[in-house]
């Protein structure tokens, strides 16, 4: 039998095996047909990564070499959390780039090629770009959505309520600044979301902020978890800590808006219009109280304005930075919030929210 298997060649060496062509078809192929993974959980295994991406690549419409497996070969850096996943044709090593932020045991997953990847020769072997007919929406995935939103700070949202809309995530998002990209992930039967988004910041230097300030808040019965994407827990730079502190802030006046079953009110509560320095002088304080009372009484029927001044000796005082407006009735309260939450003021983009009523009349507000 193993002549068979290895024949034989005679040369001025003598008699010499020969390795079978289909093996040395594999070995000239493999650097196309792999594909570097990284970002893997701890507890993923040679297995269950086979597993996984065969079945996606299955679900996707990749498989083009046939029924069965699309993974042949797994290895795994434990120490450095990535894979060499080998696929079985060059086309579909191809059909799996497409693959890049798929989500794998709760961790979304970095796909590239590998460094010993040679594009002018794999050029010739098959296909070097995904089928532009494959079904990513079948694995939660779009279109070219981790080509808009691709490089080193874009941020997974993960651990999202299903009932949050895109409006309501993008607005939390937002509160950092605004957006260059965001892809709420959605179920494709359905179109409701799987409790997951990426997002990439225009002004990319509040990507750590944004993260660090997200990150492990709760909403509802869930725990956001938020980071880069392609990395792990980054922490912000010590010249960060106080824009991350102000930023908290916004995150927990934000949250408000966004509980379930969160109702309008008849008050709103704004943040960054007002520094906490010009509410110490009596003059510069009702210049600023009489402005808001004319600015904001555009929109409705405006009953009272407070604005919480800080403490003489220094100690905290609940609500400084902050001014609610009470309106006579919801209906001007919404026309109010849509009008000012967003809105550039001195520099500072305003955020406007709902404040529970009992709370307000309470005197507490610190909520």
């Amino acid at each position: 039998m193993l002549p068979n298997m290895f024949p034989l060649t005679s040369g001025p060496f003598g008699a010499l095996p020969v390795m079978p062509i289909q093996a040395m078809t594999q070995q000239a192929t493999r650097h196309a047909r792999r594909v570097y993974v990284g970002g893997l959980p701890a507890t993923s295994n040679e297995q269950s990564v086979a597993t996984f991406f065969s079945h996606v690549m299955s679900a996707i419409g990749g498989n083009t070499a046939g029924p069965g497996d699309a993974v042949v070969n797994v290895y795994i850096n434990y120490e450095k959390k990535f894979a060499f996943v080998e696929m079985r044709s060059v086309e579909e090593a191809s059909n799996a780039m497409a693959l890049d932020g798929i989500i794998f045991e709760g961790a979304p997953c970095k796909v590239r090629r590998p460094s010993d990847y040679n594009p002018s020769l794999a050029a010739t072997l098959g296909p070097s770009q995904p089928n532009p007919n494959l079904n990513l929406a079948a694995v939660g995935l779009s279109p070219g959505s981790a080509g808009g939103l691709e490089g080193p700070d874009r941020i997974f949202v993960g651990g999202l309520p299903y009932y949050f809309t895109e409006a309501q995530i993008r607005e939390l998002l937002e509160s950092f600044g605004a957006l260059r990209g965001f892809d709420l992930v959605k179920d494709r039967e359905t179109g409701n979301s799987k409790g997951y988004a990426f997002c990439v910041y225009q002004d990319v230097s509040v990507t750590d902020i944004a993260c660090a300030a997200l990150n492990g808040i709760k909403m509802g019965d869930k725990t956001l978890t938020v980071r880069r994407a392609n990395q792990g827990t980054t922490q912000p730079k010590p010249e960060q800590e106080s824009v991350l502190l102000h930023a908290q802030q916004q995150i927990a006046l934000q949250r408000l808006m966004l509980q379930p079953g969160a109702l309008a009110t008849k008050v709103l509560c704004l943040t960054q219009v007002v520094e906490v320095d010009e509410l110490s002088n009596d003059e510069d304080y009702q210049d600023i109280l009489e402005d808001m009372r004319t600015e904001c009484g555009k929109f409705g029927s405006l009953v009272n304005v407070v604005i919480p001044r800080p403490s003489p000796d220094g100690e905290h005082a609940p609500g400084v930075g902050k001014v609610f407006l009470e309106y006579g009735d919801v209906e001007s309260a919404s026309k109010a919030r849509q009008s000012l939450n967003g809105r550039k003021f001195g520099g500072n983009q305003v955020i406007a929210v709902f404040y529970p009523e009992n709370k307000f009349y309470e005197g507490d507000y610190d909520g």
